[in-house]
């Protein structure tokens, strides 16, 4: 038999949205702790409410030293 995939969301679980020093952003599980290198946004919910806010938010996907090099 096939091993069953649950999404997270499926059990109730939250995400966090994450960026790092490049602007580059990310989600992570509420209940884990922040990678190094990376830093709390300010906004939590479930996985779809998420990467909606990212999208509106990470307007420009290029890195900040890229976009800073390029002017």
């Amino acid at each position: 038999m096939g091993r069953t995939v649950v999404d997270q969301d499926d059990v109730g679980f939250g995400y966090k949205v994450v960026v790092n020093d490049e602007l580059q952003y990310s989600i992570w599980p509420q209940d884990r702790e922040t990678p190094p290198g990376w830093n709390e946004a300010g906004f939590a919910g479930p996985k779809a409410e998420c990467l909606a806010h990212i999208a509106v938010t990470w307007a420009d996907m290029r890195p900040l030293s890229l976009r800073r090099r390029m002017g």
